[in-house]
């Protein structure tokens, strides 16, 4: 028997030594377990998932600090803790590791040179930055590269090799692909015109049907593929620079042959949980590493307990704790540490830096700045403004020079030869006369200082010995240079290169931290090696007062010796203007890769074909704060994952035009018992939308007409203003910003804050509310008479869960989805434009199938006889939804044949009332 007729199989582990324990025994089942995800009601901000439970502690197993408990020094704060259901089909689970693998050994099938066919479906972050390796036969190690699929940073590629040595690859940006999906790769090595071609896919299964990824990839000549004896993977273990993937697989196909036959068949589904091996249906047989398991469980929950509060009765007898656990939020919540700036995150991570001072001291420093690199003496320097500029997009404050400020700092000793030195420094305007920048001192040379000077005619690189003598030196009087080096914040370089026959280059650089436009000045010295940097130093006077500067560093890594060539170590790019212009999905992408050892940060979504919200500059600020920044500008969910501890971006574009994941009717019995209670508030109203960029320009968007107007009841509903200020790249964003906030806020429709769905009366829709996810739409046909007769339909923004021996209760938060269906080119449905206004002429009967309309002020609406492909299409008059099949009239006033009552609403309807396009068509942000 299945549940409900049985018990509901709700299984609760704890994380225990590193070991999951299942502890399902000792959960009470009189307290429901109760579990919360996502946003409450139409909230908008990020709210820790919760699971309550309650555990039976008469042996006192349940109190950490009991020496009896066989738990004893293993549970407290933060004890892992996962709830779990049975899943619909089993799946090999991946995590990523060096153990974690399916794989099946080398043989002849697998040595395929010619056509190849390769599929995988799973469930994973497609977008992972970092990349991950899905399926091949591929080790990089010994050089026996053969073939592989691999996702990384939106992409997908297809690699391959011919010699087994260099390995060639294609690659094609992915779409917005659901949780689980499947993708595809195949290869023609002889297209028949002399090339070779690579087409990519995708699918929600490997059942298909497949959408190909872009256009196909032709190129010539023709190629073949290693006979490698690389071992066939999933989640290959052994491709230099990319990682394994860490997700589900559900499925995997190798085939000899676009279409081919079955050269390997992984199928997990129908495998019992615990499998360690099988034989497929391509006779291949297939091991799993220690770090992969074959598992039939869908996780609801899984999070922390922070807190084991021991309760008992009057007898002692009944003795129990109750827990709340929270998820990933609340322990990144519990920290006010603000993330340091771009550009201090990341100078310390080059491999080569010698010496670091970022000099983001406070405003009350005295004369040191730290260095946050491990022995490295402070910098001293006097006679400044401490933070005197915020205005770098990747800094925090910097001090700004004034007339008679030093520097000095040492560089730590190295017996490396050649070097770099770099920063960041904004000059309002060049020197009258030439004037001293900067000047490092050199060892291990017969040069000994490099001095870099600056003034309106020229900036000069000097060169000298021990004793001061020039050994080489250049002026650059370039215009367009000169005016560079000043009035914005620029990357200063100089850099040592061999320049061969014993004569070294000098170079300098400066590099627009905004258009990254770079600028050069060289200089060469005879009879000198390159040496190693000691000292950096500097005494300004009145000419450089203003300068701002900071983030000083120097590598030991010296430049090409060509002149004209950028410095090896490119550490600072991005970085430096606070990774400025970088998309919503980029960004949290980046900072998944850069906190992976505090959260499991993963973006849904695709920058392909049309980009996520590019922000403007990250400021140091909680980690917290910088993911609603991303969330607040491009408009999409941050939420808590349910399989693992983490976080997911989801992007405002994969709000859009979603299918259906959840179909319920109102009818069936269990699908949505009550409270279905629509709400017409004004939560979410608004009408006046002001958006200023941070930094920049504003932008206001007034809804001046119709119902939900600025204008006083009844034309309209009166004035609902709202002003944001967002992290925005640039002035353009601002403006339509505004405009799409409007158009939700005033969209015309009742929402819907729960939808119940009762798992237990109606099993049947249990496997497709596993598949659901926040952001996810659903649909409610033939809702009762007394509600409008359209089809609700909803997104979910998140729920409350219970779970039950014989009850199963989802109550999801729901706002309305039709706002967010927005227009496609040609689409029959969604392609088509509204006039701007539209009443009947006259006034028509129940029954009339023929309607007069004017469109004011126009346009006016096709005609059947010039567009007959267009017909029919369905408008909305009055709350009645009639199907035009034909329209006459080359004039704004028209005649309309219609099929009536097309939602079950007939009623006949007065001269002037609106007449409009029931899914007309809205321009996606």
């Amino acid at each position: 028997m299945t549940f409900p007729q049985t018990p509901l199989d709700v299984r609760v582990e704890l994380g225990i030594g590193g070991a999951w324990t299942d502890v399902t025994a000792d959960t009470y089942t009189r307290s429901p377990i109760t579990i919360t995800r996502g946003a409450a009601d139409e909230s908008s901000s990020l709210e820790p998932s919760t699971c309550e439970l309650e555990f039976n502690n008469r042996l006192g197993k349940y109190s950490p600090r009991n020496p009896l408990s066989p738990y004893y020094g293993l549970i407290g704060r933060n004890t892992p803790v996962r709830v779990s259901v049975p899943g619909p089909e089993s799946y090999l689970q991946v995590d990523g590791s060096a153990t974690s693998y399916a794989r099946t050994p080398d043989t002849a099938a697998l040595d395929i040179t010619g056509d190849l066919d390769l599929r995988i479906e799973a469930t994973c972050d497609w977008n992972a930055v970092s990349g991950q390796a899905l399926l091949g036969k591929w080790n990089s190690a010994t050089n026996q590269r053969s073939y592989l699929l691999r996702i990384g940073a939106g992409n997908v590629y297809f690699n391959w090799s011919v010699a087994g040595t260099a390995s060639i690859f294609v690659q094609r940006p992915l779409p917005g692909l659901p949780r689980r999906a499947a993708l595809r790769a195949t290869m023609d090595v002889n297209n028949g015109a002399g090339g070779y071609t690579v087409r990519f896919y995708w699918a929600t299964s490997m059942a298909g049907p497949w959408t190909q990824i872009g256009d196909p990839v032709t190129v010539t000549p023709t190629t073949s593929i290693y006979s490698g004896t690389a071992p066939l993977e999933i989640a290959p273990q052994a491709v230099s620079g990319v990682p394994p993937m860490r997700g589900i697989v559900h499925r995997a196909e190798v085939r000899n042959g676009i279409n081919g036959t079955l050269a390997a068949d992984f199928d997990a589904r129908a495998r019992p949980a615990g499998s360690t091996g099988w034989t497929d249906s391509a006779s291949r047989v297939w091991t799993l590493g220690a770090g992969a398991a074959v598992n039939d469980r869908a996780y609801r929950f899984v999070g922390e307990i922070s807190s084991w509060p021991a309760r008992w009765d009057v007898s002692g007898k009944d003795v129990y704790v109750t827990v709340e656990a929270a998820g990933t939020t609340r322990r990144l919540g519990q920290g006010k540490k603000a993330l340091e700036s771009t550009l201090r995150r990341r100078i310390p991570s080059a491999p080569s830096l010698l010496a670091y001072w970022p000099l983001e001291e406070s405003d009350t420093a005295d004369t040191l700045a730290y260095s946050p690199v491990a022995g490295v003496e402070p910098l001293q320097l006097s006679g400044v403004d401490w933070a005197g500029d915020d205005t770098l997009g990747g800094s925090a404050p910097l001090p700004t020079i004034k007339a008679g400020s030093t520097l000095s700092a040492r560089v730590p000793a190295t017996t490396v030869t050649g070097w770099q030195a770099e920063f960041v420094y904004y000059l309002p305007t060049l020197p009258a006369v030439q004037t001293e920048v900067l000047r490092l001192g050199i060892t291990g040379a017969t040069m000994r200082t490099v001095v870099l000077y600056a003034s309106v005619s020229a900036t000069r690189l000097e060169i000298l010995d021990a004793e001061g003598a020039l050994l080489g030196w250049f002026n650059l009087t370039t215009a367009s240079s000169l005016s560079a080096f000043a009035g914005k914040w620029n990357r200063l370089a100089i850099y040592s290169g061999d320049y061969g026959g014993g004569t070294t280059l000098l170079t300098a650089t400066w590099r627009d931290v905004t258009t990254n436009v770079r600028y050069y000045l060289s200089a060469t010295a005879a009879g000198t090696a390159q040496g190693r940097v000691t000292t950096v130093s500097a005494a300004w006077d009145s000419l450089l007062e203003g300068m701002a500067l900071g983030h000083l560093s120097v590598f030991s890594t010296p430049g090409t010796g060509a002149v004209g060539t950028p410095p090896t170590t490119l550490i600072y790019d991005g970085a430096d203007d606070g990774f400025l212009g970088e998309t919503a999905l980029a960004r949290i992408n980046r900072l998944g890769g850069e906190e992976a050892a505090t959260v499991d940060l993963a973006g849904r979504g695709s920058d392909a074909p049309a980009l996520s919200t590019r922000l403007g500059p990250q400021r140091p600020d909680t980690l917290l704060a910088l993911l609603e920044e991303i969330q607040d500008a491009d408009g999409g969910i941050l939420y808590e994952r349910q399989d693992r501890p983490g976080l997911v971006y989801r992007d405002r574009k994969s709000l859009y035009n979603q299918p259906v994941a959840l179909a319920l009717n109102y009818n069936a019995t269990g699908e949505v018992p009550p409270p279905l209670e629509p709400v017409e508030d004004d939560q979410r109203l608004r009408n006046d939308v002001t958006v200023t960029r941070d930094g920049g320009t504003s932008a206001r968007s007034v809804v001046a007409t119709g119902p939900m107007s600025v204008q006083p009841p009844p034309a309209g509903v009166g004035p609902y203003d709202e002003a944001l200020t967002l992290s925005l790249y640039d002035d353009s964003q601002p403006a339509p910003i505004a405009q799409w906030r409007t158009h939700l806020g005033t969209w015309d429709e009742a929402r819907y804050p729960t939808v119940t769905v009762w798992l237990h009366a109606a099993p049947h829709l249990i496997n497709s509310i596993l598949g659901m996810d926040i952001g996810d739409r659903l649909q409610i046909s033939n809702p009762p008479p007394w509600l409008p007769p359209d089809t609700i339909d909803q997104h979910m923004l998140g729920y409350t869960e219970v779970l039950d021996q014989f009850g199963w209760t989802l109550s999801m938060n729901c706002t309305p989805a039709r706002p967010w269906q927005v227009g496609v080119v040609e689409d029959s449905l969604l392609g088509r434009a509204d006039t701007d206004g539209c009443t009947l002429t006259s006034g028509v009967t129940a029954g009339a199938t023929s309607v007069a309309v004017t469109s004011s002020p126009g346009p006016r609406w096709i005609t059947s006889s010039v567009f007959p492909a267009m017909f029919p299409f369905d408008v909305t008059v009055g709350g009645e939804v009639m199907r035009v099949t034909a329209c006459t009239g080359t004039g704004l006033a028209q005649t309309f044949t219609v099929t009536r009552s097309v939602n079950g609403i007939s009623k006949a309807h007065a001269a002037g009332t609106r007449l409009s396009l029931t899914q007309p068509m809205r321009a996606a942000l």
